[in-house]
């Protein structure tokens, strides 16, 4: 009988190829619409309430990752998130420091769409007139019933959705007849967040435009390579650079 974590790598391992398969028309479609946004000189943002933050932030100020994503932070870990009105006021406090600007992306991560604070964040993104990614389980987010008053879902309000696969619950091995364990939305959705940067990297190149990629800084004049890419994003990343 296979051990519990032979048996978490063999189905999260299937898993993660099957959502990269079920998400690539969607990834190469969004490729090409943040290449262009980044090519003008724009900004591509990340929110993720609670643990969710954890996989906006794989992107931000990454080794071999684009340095124009910044990410919008909630500093009380998820707690409120389902305090109405809250991440309308995180929205808004960004978009007085950073900029929220039309005709730029948001990608809102949430694995069951459910939470107030991602689709008001959402919400706000689509008033200012950006292109909205969801990043969700769009089988747990049926199953879900919204806490927020406008009774939508993160992807009903969003203009494209990456779809990790994720189960009801996340965890997707058994260790007892009532008990899962090993989740899934982690290991699957920093994945599909790499493979856009990937494709928005190749649309990039492939038109012959400059490509923002920064360095790791524990490599030699990696500080002052990454330095000079984000003078042009002055102001507008919220995670300052080395």
């Amino acid at each position: 009988m296979p051990s519990l974590a032979d048996t978490y790598y063999a189905t999260a391992t299937a898993l993660l190829t099957r959502a990269c398969e079920v998400n690539a028309p969607t990834l190469k479609k969004l490729g090409a619409l943040l290449g262009a946004s980044v090519a003008s000189g724009g900004v591509i943002h990340t929110f993720g309430s609670g643990h969710s933050e954890v996989i906006g932030r794989e992107i931000i100020g990454r080794a071999g990752g684009l340095v124009c994503v910044s990410g919008i932070f909630d500093s009380t870990g998820g707690f409120i998130e389902n305090l109405v009105g809250y991440g309308t006021k995180l929205a808004e406090r960004y978009d007085r420091q950073y900029g929220l600007l039309a005709g730029e992306t948001i990608i809102v991560i949430s694995n069951s769409g459910k939470n107030s604070s991602p689709i008001e964040v959402a919400l706000y993104a689509k008033q200012k007139g950006m292109n909205v990614i969801s990043l969700t389980s769009v089988e747990m987010a049926k199953l879900a019933v919204t806490v927020h008053p406008s009774g939508k879902k993160l992807h009903d309000i969003a203009d494209y959705t990456l779809d990790n696969l994720g189960l009801p619950g996340d965890a997707i091995t058994p260790v007892t007849d009532t008990i899962n364990a090993g989740p899934t939305s982690t290991l699957i959705g920093a994945t599909l967040l790499n493979l856009l940067m990937l494709e928005t990297i190749e649309w990039l190149k492939t038109n012959g435009h400059h490509l923002p990629i920064l360095r790791s800084q524990n490599m030699p004049n990696a500080i002052e390579y990454n330095r000079e890419l984000g003078k042009k994003y002055k102001g507008r990343l919220s995670r300052q650079l080395a």
